[in-house]
């Protein structure tokens, strides 16, 4: 499990269409960093590839990206890509829960929200002008009538009076936007239910998300101005959400008991590398010995600095689970955080082959093998990341690592080519730029790595503004 920062720094410049926290701003427009977790990765796949494809989504095109924030929120940015925080997978009991914070979401993608706020800010952004050009008027014609006065008052009107004025437009404007931006959540809800429904699964989990919502915003939402609110009122959004779950003939179904495993396993883990100490031995003591459990306390012990005690509880795991790919990669991970990188390969090697497409465990073995050097280990961590940096070309460390192999082996316009693409996928775009053009004047023109500098120095990133 790897923190990477923002996959692209363009991310925090997007409007973002947020589902819980309405008055939180989104993680990725905070700069906080965005998480890899094979296990996790592939988990919240199998949740909402059927919720995907009763929405019509493409389930190659859509991305779900982890976000290392302890807030329960999700949104949807950057076209087709859902960001979920780690602390709503912490918080959440059921992978129905997960599940319909998830189909909320593919309700705002399958209703081009975004594309849509996009347009209705452009919209509000022309009110707006015109609005101010009106007060603009209104300003000038109370200067001219009030030359006559004082000079006391003369000041009172342009502090108080003239603030005023031009302040009108924007707050009609702003609470447009909002009511624009409720239709649109409550639009989401409604295709929420929907696509549950059509995949057989309760909305169950979602009222129960909405509803601990409710109670927190409880006492806040009693003195508000409901137009003042991006998202409707908690009353109201679980009556009508209510309604509509309960008509579904899934409303009580279960999550499989197999799916509820691997969804207290992943919440271990998580809470394993995030939890303080005092958290994890709260909720996993030591009388608990569920496989969860063990799990989070290998992690925690790891983490701060029980390592004998790691390793001989993960052996544990591995032993009760021998085919279970994400032991074998927590095994080498922890050797190769702790200077052992050779040891870890064995173990890296085997989780890649037992999850051949996880993109985060086969960059953990790239890395593995770049440390562990030598020029047998950098020609298979330049096959390995290669492969990694096609599956995901988003993948940054992937690209780090290939430029770190391709620079022990010797060949420079492949690890400047290789940096150029990790710097672009950051969007660190000048920079990435003039290692681009330092690859391309090495390689044969019209040659595939000629290309792909030449795709990076003709790159101009969008106007986000």
């Amino acid at each position: 499990m790897n923190p990477v920062r923002k996959q692209r720094a363009a991310v925090a410049a997007l409007a973002a269409i947020s589902v819980l926290a309405a008055n939180a701003p989104p993680a990725a427009a905070q700069g906080v960093a965005i998480i890899r977790d094979a296990e996790t990765e592939q988990l919240l796949r199998d949740y909402v590839t059927p919720v995907f494809r009763a929405a019509g989504i493409n389930t190659n095109a859509a991305k779900i990206i982890l976000v290392g924030d302890r807030g329960f929120n999700a949104f949807v940015a950057n076209g087709q890509k859902i960001f979920i925080n780690t602390g709503a997978l912490m918080e959440a009991k059921t992978p129905n829960e997960i599940i319909g914070v998830l189909a909320h979401e593919s309700g705002h993608i399958a209703g081009g929200h975004l594309v849509r706020l996009h347009q209705e800010l452009a919209r509000a952004q022309i009110m707006a002008i015109a609005g101010m050009l009106v007060s603009a008027g209104a300003v000038a014609a109370q200067v001219q009538t009030s030359r006559g006065g004082n000079r006391q008052t003369q000041v009172g009107m342009d502090q108080g009076g003239m603030a005023g004025i031009l302040l009108g437009p924007q707050e009609l404007v702003r609470r447009s936007l909002l009511s624009y931006q409720r239709g649109e959540e409550a639009a989401a809800d409604r295709a929420a239910v929907k696509y549950l429904t059509a995949t057989g699964q309760s909305a169950k989990g979602m009222l129960v998300t909405f509803e601990r919502f409710a109670n927190d915003a409880l006492f806040k939402t009693s003195s508000i101005d409901p137009y003042v609110l991006s998202h409707p009122l908690p009353a109201e959004r679980i009556s009508a959400l209510q309604d509509a779950a309960q008509k579904s003939p899934y409303f009580e179904k279960k999550d499989t008991p197999a799916l509820q495993a691997r969804h207290d396993m992943m919440r271990a883990k998580l809470y394993g590398f995030m939890g303080d100490q005092a958290e994890i031995a709260r909720r996993y003591p030591i009388s608990d010995n569920s496989l969860p459990a063990r799990y989070a306390r290998a992690i925690s012990n790891y983490r701060f600095g029980r390592l004998g005690e790691s390793l001989q509880a993960i052996d544990g795991l591995i032993a009760t689970q021998p085919a279970n790919p994400y032991f074998q990669e927590l095994k080498g991970q922890v050797l190769m955080e702790s200077g052992r990188a050779q040891a870890a390969l064995p173990y890296l090697r085997k989780a890649t082959a037992m999850a051949p497409g996880a993109t985060p465990i086969a960059v953990l073995l790239g890395h593995a093998l770049v440390g562990a050097g030598g020029a047998a280990n950098d020609r298979e961590a330049v096959r390995v990341l290669g492969l990694a940096t096609q599956r995901d070309p988003d993948s940054s460390e992937g690209f780090q690592y290939l430029a770190m192999a391709y620079d022990s082996l010797g060949d420079r316009p492949n690890a400047q080519l290789a940096s150029a693409q990790a710097l672009f996928v950051t969007g660190q775009y000048v920079e990435a730029r003039t290692q681009a053009k330092r690859a391309q004047d090495q390689f044969k023109q019209g040659s595939s790595g000629w290309l792909k500098a030449d795709d990076i120095l003709n790159y101009r990133p969008p106007n986000l503004d």
